[in-house]
């Protein structure tokens, strides 16, 4: 990893986010700081492509700014409470951790070089690993796992591709609460599964004397591939934070009710819409004993995933063992176009129930039917049912109306909203920035489809899902004269909630952005 393009992309992120007002100090194509001025690439311009996505300007990488320049501006600028010092640690940490993965990639793609073809397939974790070498499209710092050691990370990184023991602790039965079926290989009834890393963290617990179940990480790390279970991830806390200090990768107990409440409600909507091409990850059995770092979640999938390529998007643009991208497996356009259908036509179906998805690049998944050859795709070889969707992690839905979807009430209140700002908020900053957006400018950046012919495959395709009666998010989308974005680093490091007032920091929103799906603001 390059320090000047790593100090470049959190000082984008700042002023981005116009973290302490940065954005008075830029005039025109300058950046004029206190101490100095930086230049500023334009984001019409081809040479400054990429910065068009969620901002007009970007820093020029090539100053060889200094990740010291940038902490130093921050100190100087923070408010007297914000936490500069947990900043200047995630900063240093990403660094450090960018370098260990681009010394251990080579070795980790050789092995997987060597898989067979079967054990590409399936929800498995060869995808995941290449995905997790890819950098997080907003958030700078993405590759962080705060306070966890390098030899932590070699252990049970997705990057490594380790493949590792569950360690398990007796938890009395007054103190669980339960739902679903275990599965088979589940060791006793009186044992939960626990991270190796968690262990040092429980207190007045008693551990099983040796470990059991091999698993292997996926890429939130928390949640592992089960060895002898091929459709079954196991998801468990771990004692670390992402994308931000306050992004604690712990479970919190309320969290596992409401996820499989929010799946329940999607299932309803494809019970209605059986057209829609969407798979979803089944996360009814669940279990916690009242700790954050005591809790569980079994995830299932379905069998159609079983011999297919299962793809997260984050995973489009990693490189693969024999070089190229991930995506060229395929025609880019045909996958790229066939993979907006199913995205858009999905989200904007449940936008109209009142239902908006934090599913994010690491949650969504294209699902390549098996018999799609592996190499060579072409145009025509698309047929119906030939790409879907699958879709997991539901706990960050947020629900449209008085907090009763017809199942039950959501414990955590901050996922009900009875603003339909906020709702199309989320559709924004998810579906299009991430979803959509974010692998349209990687593609285009790397010379596989051209921006102005990603974009606009992006703005054909929603205008086709969005009907009559979708007024209002053509009016927050295609009609908008600027799109909503986040403030990641704000919220989820340097300024806490008191100050930003904002009740769930991944809902946290910095100035809007330029509309990148208007003919007249792009190329």
């Amino acid at each position: 990893m390059n320090e000047a393009t790593l100090a470049a992309r959190v000082l984008d992120a700042l002023v981005r986010e116009d973290y302490a007002g940065l954005q008075r100090f830029v005039k025109g194509q300058s950046l004029e700081l206190p101490h100095g001025s930086l230049r500023l690439l334009d984001g019409r311009s081809t040479e400054g492509l990429h910065s068009g996505f969620l901002s007009t300007h970007k820093v020029d990488p090539a100053q060889r700014l200094r990740l010291d320049d940038v902490i130093a501006l921050v100190q100087e600028l923070a408010d007297p409470s914000d936490d500069v010092t947990a900043f200047a640690r995630e900063c240093r940490e990403t660094l450090a951790t960018g370098q260990l993965h681009q010394a251990a990639q080579p070795a980790v793609l050789e092995r997987l070089r060597r898989l067979p073809d079967g054990l590409r397939r399936g929800p498995g974790t060869y995808y995941e690993t290449l995905a997790a070498y890819t950098d997080h499209p907003v958030h700078p710092m993405g590759r962080c796992r705060i306070g966890l050691k390098p030899e932590d990370l070699e252990r049970y990184a997705p990057e490594f591709a380790p493949t590792f023991q569950m360690r398990w602790a007796a938890v009395p039965k007054e103190q669980v609460t339960e739902a679903g079926t275990r599965p088979d290989w589940w060791p006793d009834d009186d044992l939960f599964p626990v991270h190796p890393l968690a262990v040092p963290h429980l207190k007045d617990v008693q551990l099983a004397p040796e470990p059991y179940l091999s698993v292997a990480p996926t890429l939130s790390m928390r949640s592992m591939a089960v060895a002898t279970d091929t459709l079954t991830h196991l998801k468990v806390p771990l004692p670390t934070s992402t994308l931000g200090l306050r992004n604690r990768r712990t479970i919190v107990p309320r969290t596992l009710p409401d996820g499989a409440l929010a799946e329940r409600l999607l299932h309803r909507v494809l019970e209605e819409e059986p057209h829609l091409p969407v798979l979803l990850a089944d996360e009814q059995t669940y279990g916690h004993a009242g700790s954050p770092m005591l809790a569980y979640l079994v995830r299932r999938f379905p069998p159609e995933t079983a011999h297919a390529h299962v793809v997260p998007v984050a995973a489009l643009l990693a490189t693969e063992p024999g070089g190229g991208l991930v995506i060229e497996r395929w025609d880019v356009p045909t996958l790229f176009g066939a993979y907006l259908d199913a995205l858009l036509s999905w989200n904007v179906t449940l936008f109209r129930r009142g239902i908006a998805l934090e599913a994010h690049q690491q949650n969504v998944s294209l699902v390549l039917d098996d018999a799609l050859p592996s190499n060579g795709l072409r145009s025509d070889s698309l047929p119906n049912g030939g790409l879907k969707l699958l879709v997991k992690d539901y706990d960050g839905t947020l629900v449209l109306g008085e907090g009763r979807p017809g199942e039950g009430t959501f414990a955590d209140p901050r996922m009900v909203t009875r603003d339909p700002e906020a709702l199309a908020r989320v559709f924004v900053t998810i579906t299009l920035h991430l979803c959509a957006a974010a692998p349209a400018f990687g593609l285009a950046e790397r010379g596989l489809l051209p921006l102005r012919a990603g974009l606009a495959m992006i703005r054909e395709r929603l205008d086709a899902a969005l009907g009559p009666e979708d007024a209002f998010l053509r009016a927050r989308t295609l009609d908008a004269g600027t799109l909503p974005t986040k403030a990641m680093v704000t919220a989820g490091t340097l300024v806490d909630k008191a100050r930003t007032g904002s009740a769930d920091i991944n809902k946290h929103y910095g100035p809007p952005g330029p509309n990148y799906l208007r003919d007249d603001t792009c190329c």
